[in-house]
């Protein structure tokens, strides 16, 4: 049966603005489990600088350790320039290379050391590095739903970028509420425009949200045409580079409830997802 909802799990995310490393052996046994549930794609780590994010440093050797023969998910890793590219492509069992573009100068900078033009440049080499080697590249649209920063920001700003996006041939793209501040309405408005506009392009939502505000975001994203979304078991985690204070990601056991009250198909296994959500408190000590 075709899934009606793709639905990604993060532990990169829900781990990477961590202070207390998590052991590399913690960090497999916990994405063996997450590989048993069946999710469409799991993003497992990323290739950064390991001063930038150090609970990360370890990506390469969880790679090699997992379970993923055999698995039915697909398997992401983060990159932020072409360094950290050419290290994620040399990985049979990586589908995806996942690049944040900022529609924000700041957080840009913030996140990547790198203006929007730079990060423009980059996203051409990462496609072509992605083309060559058999790899899908996902373009998170960063700041997507609005600016914390006092810039610019606007619906027609986030339709352009897409847009400018998609002409490079990026055809998976995610937007992000990187700060937990979107308002249903330009959630609603920004897919419903872009899913008309461009319906040959996959639209994710990567929403965070504090625990018990998560609802009317997803409804909004989901009547707007959105049918991929990202979480994180327990919605732990958040983007340390964006403010001083995580907002929770979108929990990946409220997006299951979504999918199950309108009847939707998510294709995961409730038993394998239980014994991934336990192993999830022991590892987040939640």
């Amino acid at each position: 049966m075709t899934k009606d909802i793709s639905i990604i799990e993060c532990p990169r995310d829900a781990m990477q603005g961590l202070h207390k490393f998590i052991a590399t052996d913690d960090k497999i046994r916990y994405i063996n489990r997450l590989l048993n549930v069946g999710f469409h794609t799991i993003d497992v780590g990323s290739f950064v600088s390991p001063k930038a994010i150090p609970q990360m440093r370890d990506t390469a050797e969880v790679l090699n350790n997992i379970n993923w023969k055999d698995r039915s998910s697909k398997l992401l890793t983060i990159v932020a320039n072409e360094r950290g590219a050419r290290d994620a492509v040399t990985f049979e069992q990586v589908d995806y290379l996942g690049y944040p573009f900022s529609i924000s100068e700041e957080f840009q900078k913030r996140n990547t050391n790198k203006t929007i033009a730079e990060s423009l440049e980059l996203v051409k080499t990462l496609k072509q590095l992605a083309d060559d080697h058999n790899k899908q590249l996902v373009v998170y649209i960063s700041m997507g739903f609005g600016n914390p920063y006092g810039e610019d920001w606007s619906p027609e700003m986030v339709a352009d970028w897409s847009r400018r996006l998609i002409d490079l041939g990026v055809d998976i793209l995610s937007l992000s509420d990187t700060v937990g501040m979107a308002k249903t309405e330009d959630i609603h408005n920004a897919f419903s425009h872009l899913t008309a506009r461009f319906p040959n392009v996959t639209f994710g939502a990567h929403l965070h949200t504090p625990y018990n505000a998560w609802y009317n975001k997803v409804e909004a994203a989901y009547n707007g045409g959105c049918r991929r979304f990202d979480g994180a078991i327990r919605g732990y985690g958040g983007c340390p580079m964006a403010t001083d204070s995580l907002v929770g990601n979108m929990p990946t056991e409220k997006l299951i409830t979504f999918a199950e009250q309108k009847k939707l198909n998510h294709g995961l296994n409730a038993l394998a997802l239980e014994s991934a959500y336990n192993a999830a408190m022991e590892v987040f000590g939640l």
